[in-house]
């Protein structure tokens, strides 16, 4: 399996955990053109802390089981801000209200958004 199929299906399998918690807006953003920390940016919405909770560990559980693990975890369900760095996946969750403060989609405009 190449490293570009094992991404893929990363992200794939990361974007099903979201959707399987009704993870809200869920983005896909390919920045490997424009950035070398990463491949993937997911970004996606909870609507409560128990949300964010059940997506978190619904992430970790899912890609646990493939064997792809996180390498660093910030923030928490409280913060209103989780960021999951699987290395060439990056994944954020947030609270509405972070989302919209932070709004990473227009920070990574430049990147290519990607349906899975």
């Amino acid at each position: 399996m190449t490293d570009n199929l094992k991404i893929t299906e990363t992200v794939k399998t990361a974007v099903d955990a979201i959707a399987e918690k009704k993870g809200l807006d869920i983005k896909v953003i390919d920045i490997s053109n424009i950035s070398i920390m990463a491949d993937y940016f997911i970004i996606a919405s909870g609507s409560n802390v128990n949300q964010i909770k059940a997506i978190c560990d619904n992430l970790r559980e899912k890609l646990g089981k493939t064997n792809v693990y996180p390498r660093h975890i910030e923030g928490n369900e409280n913060t209103g801000w989780v960021l999951l760095d699987y290395t060439d996946v990056i994944i954020h969750i947030f609270d509405e209200e972070s989302r919209t403060f932070y709004n990473l989609e227009r920070i990574w405009s430049d990147g290519k958004d990607v349906a899975f």
